[in-house]
Parts: structure tokens; sequence; C-alpha cells
């Protein structure tokens, strides 16, 4: 199964999204990379290296300023007609949704089928361990508790 496919999959169960959304939210964390990191069953280190550096940039040039628009267009902006700046809010969350695919398909091309073996709380960690910011052992067990 694509990463694309599994991720889709794995975002429906019951607390993955809250768990995702911590860990971006309040850890800075790139949920699609440490999803990557699950499915791939802890790619090795040189891997987790290519990916994170990918990741970074996707997240700096697509992912974090789509975030943001599509954050700011949430409220009721005077002078804007409600349908109108919602319709664009559905549009750049389409983007956002389209820039998420682009970094997993970029990502699952690292490893391609190769399996690391990890479960996926050691997975989570050595991924969240190259990233920049580290989240604690909990936020991290709460999304593998969740994937499992």
């Amino acid at each position: 199964m694509s990463l694309w496919d599994w991720a889709l999959e794995a975002y429906s169960r019951i607390g993955v999204a809250d768990a995702c959304l911590a860990l971006q939210d309040e850890h800075g964390q790139n949920t699609s990379y440490l999803l990557w990191a699950v499915w791939a069953e802890g790619p090795d280190a040189a891997a987790l290296a290519e990916g994170r550096d990918l990741a970074m940039r996707w997240d700096e040039t697509a992912l974090k300023p789509l975030r943001e628009v599509r954050r700011a267009l949430k409220p009721a902006l005077a002078g804007v007609g409600d349908r109108a700046r919602e319709g664009l809010r559905e549009d750049v969350k389409a983007a956002e949704l389209r820039a998420e695919r682009v970094l997993m398909d970029s990502l699952e091309a690292i490893c391609g089928n190769q399996s690391g073996g990890q479960p996926a709380l050691a997975a989570l960690q050595a991924a969240s361990s190259a990233w920049a910011s580290r989240p604690g052992d909990e936020a991290l067990a709460r999304l593998a508790g969740a994937l499992s």
C-alpha cells in the first residue's frame, strides 16, 4: 500500500488526527514525516536525515504558508462575503492537502519498499529525534497508540 493510501486510512482512526495536530502545533513536528517513518517501520539514519531535510524545506516552502493562509481565512473578514471567503479557504485547504501528498510521495521515494522493521513508537522516536525539536515520549506514544 502506498504511503498516501496508508496515511489516509491511518488518519481516519480515532485519535490519530488529534495526536498529529498536537505534535504539529505544540511540538513543531511535521506529521507527514512522522507518518512516513511509521509506514516505513523506521527508515535507517541516512534515509531519516534525507527525509527530514526534504520535509523541512517543503514545510517552509509550501506547507506552513498554506496552513497560515487557511487559518487566517477561518474568521469573518469585514468587507469580504462569508461565502467567498469560505470558498477560498476550501481552495487553500485543497492546496494544502495536495502539498501534503507531494511531500508523502517524495518521502516514499526515499525508501521505496524497504522496511526497517521497527514498531511505531520506536520509528516515531527516531524520526522526531532527527527533527529540530523533539516532543516528549508521551506525545509520541499517543500517536503510536492511535495508529495501532
